[in-house]
């Protein structure tokens, strides 16, 4: 048993002060240090640093690590000549970027406070890096394939890459889950295959969606920037989905859909109401030029999200505390103190419960992963705590998986 006090607990509700957290891999008990103390007595004991902040660890639901050696070889500024750098320099980024590379950008999210991530797949080359990483990991095996006549084969692959991480599950902090890329990259037959499967298995299920203006042109008329790109790589002029198709193939099973940038308040209102959510990445957005997603109509409609990183592909850090001062700048509109509260818990309780993993909340019963931030002063007013937090911290104190130690 171990006792963790801090100057502030953050909870979902707000901030509370002078207690102290009892915990072994779970919480265990929640009170004042005094209280603890009698309560257990062989516990050991942790004072962290004055002006400290005890955080559920962070969670970074949407991370590629796959191209992890992105520095300057994508081009950046608007999403279709990005894309023409990926195909162009795909084989080159994936191959240079080793376990070891990966590996290293693992423990660099650790130092920003996330304690879970969710890996997006497309080859399963990371496995063997989320298996050793200390982090919990949801594991999203990627489906792509758009043509129809490499269908079974494309399937066939992703099966194997799925049971690869079931099997690995019971020994890790591995979760398998499935991810389909995108509308205009997965014909609908396997579509449906996969979230099938998703629902039989009860696996955590996440997707592409309207990310640039360019994806919505071509789903919706087949025309645009994207049709050069299928006739050049593809040798099609023929979207294989529209948006209301594709959406509708989800109706049945909770969905994490990534960015959804450029959609309808129409299509937000289908999402809310079939119980979807989103992961809002806010500097690959900037850095794409799709535009800003309209956080204020997912608050209006009770749409769960989480604010991710993306990959190295379209950023230049895999920081949490990076992403989420980029979010309180991309939207100004909104009120600073609250949107950083709201901010807090799209990356702690909300996450969790998007991805379905008994962590993200200082509760008892809870996993003990934890993050301990430290305030450069100690805060004049505690409805600003989680503003100096955002703002303020580049790495955390303390981190803490599944009860032990790792920062």
């Amino acid at each position: 048993m171990k006792i963790l006090t801090a100057d502030y607990i953050y909870t979902p509700e707000g901030f509370i002060s002078d207690h102290a957290v009892a915990f072994t891999n779970t919480i265990e008990d929640i009170g004042t240090k005094e209280t603890l103390e009698k309560k257990y007595p062989d516990a050991e004991v942790i004072e962290a640093e004055a002006n400290s902040v005890l955080y559920p660890g962070f969670i970074n639901t949407h991370v590629h690590l796959e191209f992890s050696a992105n520095k300057t070889s994508l081009k950046y500024g608007s999403f279709m000549p990005w894309l023409d750098t990926v195909i162009e320099h795909r084989e080159d980024l994936v191959g240079c970027c080793d376990n070891a590379m990966m590996l290293h950008e693992c423990e660099e999210m650790m130092k920003s406070g996330i304690t879970t991530f969710g890996a997006i797949s497309s080859f399963g080359n990371e496995l063997e890096v989320c298996e050793k990483a200390p982090q919990r990991v949801v594991f999203f095996n990627e489906l792509i394939g758009s043509n129809a006549q490499y269908a079974d084969m494309l399937y066939g692959d992703f099966l194997e890459r799925v049971k690869a991480s079931q099997s690995c599950e019971a020994e890790s902090f591995v979760t398998p889950a499935i991810a389909i890329h995108s509308p205009y990259s997965v014909h609908p037959i396997i579509l449906q295959k996969a979230v099938t499967l998703a629902k039989q298995k009860q696996l955590p299920l996440c997707a592409h969606f309207l990310e640039s203006q360019a994806e919505r042109e071509w789903l919706e008329h087949g025309e645009g920037e994207l049709k050069g790109f299928f006739e050049k790589y593809f040798n099609t002029s023929t979207p294989v989905t529209n948006i209301e198709e594709f959406m509708l193939a989800f109706d049945t099973y909770p969905t994490h859909f990534t960015h959804a940038v450029q959609t309808t308040k129409k299509e937000l209102a289908h999402l809310a109401e079939k119980g979807h959510s989103v992961a809002h990445c806010p500097r690959s957005n900037r850095y794409l030029g799709c535009g800003r997603l309209a956080i204020e109509e997912l608050h209006a409609l009770d749409i769960p999200y989480s604010v991710a990183t993306d990959g190295l592909s379209s950023n230049d850090s895999l920081n949490i505390f990076d992403e989420l001062r980029a979010a309180v700048m991309l939207h100004h509109q909104a009120p600073i103190q609250l949107l950083a509260k709201k901010l807090l818990k799209t990356v702690t309780s909300d996450a969790a419960d998007i991805l379905g993993l008994n962590c993200g909340r200082i509760e008892r019963g809870k996993l003990a992963d934890f993050a301990v931030v430290t305030l450069r002063e100690a805060p004049k007013r505690e409805e600003e705590i989680a503003l100096w937090t955002v703002l303020h911290t580049k790495e955390v104190s303390a981190l803490y998986i599944n009860g032990e130690k790792y920062v």
